[in-house]
């Protein structure tokens, strides 16, 4: 397509896709405080921009590409900054996110993400081309976009579904309560069971999106935490922690779950996470040599040998510029924060050296699984836990700035990381319909700054109508932020913090396990699988959460069966799910959206009630379960009954 001129890098297109980056990633900064997941945006992106293109007479295939391209970069960002940034509130080291210092670690991460996986492309696209299963398939929906209409209708229909319900909920009208939640004491009072689920159509999305895989573990992850961790713990443990049993003293059984579960049973996921990044590195080693090599390979590649549209990489003589034009600012930054040369140039070091080596496993794993599946944060507690080790020897345990100083260069490195996965994600679907490499980097950097311009406001927004972290009396029930919420903690750990590194070791163990039985099933070829981080977010997050993800996951799992698609056809599989994804990703972003619209009137007022409708008026918990079953009914039936011209468009 490239070498025919078609057009790729317009006027028209650049504007679609940063209009669509900021939107897309303020959802996502949402969704990724809300629940700890964030989901790939390109085919949404893809979508919007076939049909808003044909409106202005007509896109081309690489225009489109070239929008959903620099409209992806709203969920590495938000990733990026929503899994780091807040932590520095929860430290107490920031009261508000600070608008320049947000700019620059989302900004110039997502810009040095860019610039470290370009390299990458030859070796992971071209030349031993791995998966990148969403790139394929945001490739079939513009290789398809003769007929955008029905994927724009079901894109339309649910993101006023996932509004409304969001708008009816607790943070709204109230009409309906945000969760649903059966619990109770065992004989005796020893042992307790708790049932619940979170009643966002947004979870029910990203379960449908992930899949049934993906949503078995997470939710075997919960019950190991709620189902068998919590009730043993309260049945034999709790008496021999006074300060915790005096706080549950005559607490009902959910409040009791949920209190030795923040104290106790959730440290078993942060040692799950910690074992799972290091596995992912040692696991990985091999593609990081090859990933390096690649680099060297294309810097020595000579300048005057012709080289195909389709094969033109930024020149790699412009990226060494920009890296150190983009690490200036950075060192800079360090520097204020520390105040000590001897400090702030080795965490250059290693923000540098850690961000192309992560970007190498991210772009590798969005290669395997898929963007939305990518384990960021664990290539970030690695970071974080490698930069303290350093930081420990300069500045002591006792340091007041070792925390902050370590978040500070794993944020960078997971902007970059998240960005750098996305790249090769976006890079492959270009491959497939024939654009030119550079274009394409060069506008997800265009992508990526553009949404850095606003990660700031929208979190201080959020912040003050929600709160963001663990409870206050002003904000009972916040955006627990259980990415940043797990940084703050390790950081704060390494440095004079108190953490129960019992139940962290113990963590570990779980984690070890869940490796070798993945090991396990990957040696017998199984389908199914355990990745040890999605798993150890089951362990980390709520059960309530996890139901509701896996609810959507069944979904898809019943819509491939209705349509007869076997394990072995991963075509049929995409084609099928193309409808049940648009209507998945448009729940998750018209919640989000609204999510926060409602923030505003929030804001303004500083009345968390300001919507609210009259407590006559609100509705039990039974009703706002049906509502959920509803719309997980349309989204089965949005698959279900998907024509094949619908299908392809």
């Amino acid at each position: 397509m490239a070498e025919k001129g078609i057009p790729q890098l317009t006027f028209r297109a650049v504007l679609l896709a940063i209009i669509l980056a900021m939107v897309l990633s303020a959802a996502n900064a949402y969704l990724g405080l809300f629940a700890g997941l964030t989901v790939a945006t390109a085919i949404p992106a893809a979508v919007v921009s076939m049909g808003v293109l044909r409106l202005l007479g007509g896109g081309t295939i690489l225009e489109n590409n070239i929008v959903q391209t620099g409209a992806s970069a709203g969920s590495s960002i938000a990733a990026g900054v929503i899994f780091t940034v807040p932590a520095l509130i929860i430290l107490g080291y920031w009261q508000d996110f600070r608008y320049s210092w947000v700019l620059a670690i989302a900004g110039l991460g997502g810009l040095l993400g860019v610039l470290f996986s370009v390299p990458l492309r030859r070796t992971m696209i071209v030349e031993d081309p791995l998966p990148f299963p969403e790139g394929k398939a945001a490739a079939e929906v513009l290789k398809a976009g003769d007929n955008p209409g029905p994927g724009l209708k079901i894109l339309g229909i649910s993101a006023a579904i996932g509004g409304l319900v969001k708008l009816a909920s607790g943070s709204g009208l109230r009409l309906i309560p945000e969760t649903w939640a059966q619990s109770g004491f065992l004989a005796n009072g020893k042992g307790l069971a708790y049932l619940g689920t979170n009643l966002s159509p947004a979870l029910l999305g990203v379960g449908y999106i992930v899949g049934l895989n993906i949503g078995i573990v997470v939710l075997s992850g919960a019950v190991l935490s709620w189902h068998i961790a919590i009730p043993l713990y309260q049945a034999f443990f709790l008496d021999s922690d006074p300060v915790l049993a005096a706080g549950v003293a005559g607490a009902g059984a959910e409040d009791t779950a949920f209190a030795i579960w923040s104290a106790k049973i959730r440290y078993l996921g942060v040692g799950a996470m910690l074992i799972g990044g290091v596995w992912t590195l040692f696991s990985l080693r091999k593609s990081l040599v090859s990933g390096i090599r690649s680099g060297i390979a294309a810097a020595r590649k000579g300048s005057g040998e012709f080289v195909a549209e389709t094969e033109r990489d930024l020149p790699m003589k412009w990226m060494l510029i920009a890296l150190v034009l983009f690490v200036i600012p950075l060192l800079a930054l360090y520097q204020a924060i520390t105040g000590l040369w001897h400090v702030s140039v080795p965490m250059t070091i290693i923000m540098i050296v850690a961000g192309f080596l992560f970007v190498s496993v991210s772009a590798y794993l969005a290669g395997l699984v898929g963007s939305s599946n990518n384990p960021v944060s664990g290539i970030t507690i690695a970071t974080i836990l490698f930069a303290s080790l350093v930081l420990l020897g300069l500045l002591g345990r006792d340091s007041d700035i070792g925390a902050v100083a370590a978040i500070m260069i794993g944020a960078v490195v997971c902007c970059a990381a998240a960005v750098g996965g996305d790249n090769l994600q976006d890079l492959k679907a270009g491959y497939i319909v024939g654009a030119t490499p550079w274009k394409q980097q060069l506008m997800l950097g265009i992508g990526a700054f553009s949404c850095a311009l606003i990660m700031a406001p929208v979190l201080n927004l959020l912040a003050q109508a929600y709160g963001i972290g663990p409870p206050t009396a002003e904000h009972p029930n916040p955006l627990s932020a259980p990415q940043a919420t797990l940084m703050a903690s390790v950081a704060k750990g390494m440095f004079g913090g108190q953490l129960p590194w019992g139940m962290i070791g113990l963590g570990a163990l779980v984690g070890a396990a869940i490796i070798a039985v993945d090991e396990w099933l990957k040696a017998r070829g199984a389908k199914f699988r355990v990745p040890v981080l999605a798993a150890a977010i089951g362990i980390y997050l709520p059960l309530e959460l996890m139901v509701p993800i896996f609810l959507g996951g069944l979904l898809a799992h019943f819509v491939e069966r209705w349509h007869k698609v076997t394990d072995a056809d991963d075509e049929a599989k995409e084609r099928v799910h193309r409808p049940g994804v648009l209507f998945a990703a448009g729940l998750i972003t018209g919640e989000a959206l609204m999510g926060i619209a409602i923030a505003v009137p929030i804001w303004a007022t500083e009345n968390r009630d300001v919507l609210a409708l009259p407590e006559s008026l609100h509705f039990n918990q039974w009703i706002g379960l049906a509502v959920l079953a509803l719309v997980g009914w349309y989204l089965y039936r949005t698959g279900k009954k998907a024509q094949p011209e619908v299908v392809s468009g």
